[in-house]
């Protein structure tokens, strides 16, 4: 045997113990951890998209920020037709069926909300599962992040809700619930979380249903005449920026997670090579 065929041979028995090395330690490593240990590393993820949806608008670049104006001039422009979308919407709330109006009031609900939530992060967690643990990630830290947004512009705004005053009625810092209209906590909430859903699917049906679902309360809310229509529109503009910001960011971040899944394994690719007075077993990595 030749000089060149030991030298193959002895070098893919070399890059094969390396690989089964490899995997035996990845798969103690994964024996060793244990389900606090993820929720640990995956609260650490949800605090880090809270802050980041906060520090996006310093890396904003000049499409972001004509996307941003676009946004603004839009929701102003909405502001012209306010009083007569009240009238309208209100006009319908009869022919609405009562459970599409329960159904918009509860799921928009905090307590409610964040059940949903953590029930998908809990089945990602104990399944090992890194699409639910992201899911239900994405929807706690939307939800978080979104929801400090608008309480505070709620008490700072204290615009007054489409029953209890006119469009351009406003008592800043008011602690009265009529005027907290601007923007919809509601709205925020349930899109949050259809919109966080649609985004783990391809199919454009898939999408377009999760996001028809996430509309359900926003509507509720006008047909009960508890918001005006720029409260909704901006609300779902926000809605939007927050859960791309962290959609992002988990990306990035979960791109290799050390926790559950198994870490990329080092695939060898092996070749008989036959070359003049050469034989051997090629190894490429």
């Amino acid at each position: 045997m030749s000089k060149t065929c030991i030298f193959f041979l002895l070098l893919g028995l070399t890059i094969n113990l390396a690989v089964a090395q490899s995997d035996s330690l990845v798969s103690q490593k994964k024996q060793n951890l244990t389900t606090w240990d993820v929720a640990k590393h995956d609260a650490k993820l949800m605090w880090g998209g809270f802050k980041y949806v906060y520090s996006r608008p310093f890396q904003w670049d000049q499409d972001d920020i004509a996307i941003a104006t676009g946004v603004v001039i839009g929701t102003a422009g909405l502001n012209i037709i306010d009083e007569r979308a009240k009238n309208f919407f209100l006009e319908q709330e009869e022919h609405v069926p009562g459970v599409v109006k329960e159904f918009g009031w509860y799921f928009g609900s905090p307590q409610n909300n964040y059940g949903v939530n953590g029930a998908i992060y809990l089945a990602g967690l104990f399944t090992k599962n890194k699409e639910l643990r992201k899911t239900g990630i994405l929807m706690i830290s939307s939800a978080s992040a979104a929801g400090l947004i608008q309480t505070i512009s709620k008490n700072v705004t204290g615009r007054a809700r489409p029953n209890d005053g006119g469009k351009f009625t406003f008592k800043p810092f008011s602690k009265e619930g009529a005027y907290h209209s601007f923007p919809s906590g509601h709205t925020i909430l349930s899109f949050t979380t259809f919109y966080a859903l649609s985004k783990q699917f391809d199919n454009i049906w898939v999408k377009g249903a999760f996001i028809a679902g996430g509309m359900v309360s926003p509507v509720s809310r006008l047909l009960e005449g508890a918001h005006w229509l720029t409260d909704v529109a901006l609300s779902t503009a926000l809605t939007v920026f927050v859960v791309d910001s962290i959609d992002k960011y988990l990306d990035r971040e979960m791109n290799e997670d050390p926790l559950i899944q198994e870490k990329n394994k080092t695939k060898v690719s092996w070749r008989l090579k036959f070359g003049g007075n050469q034989i051997g077993i090629i190894g490429t990595f």
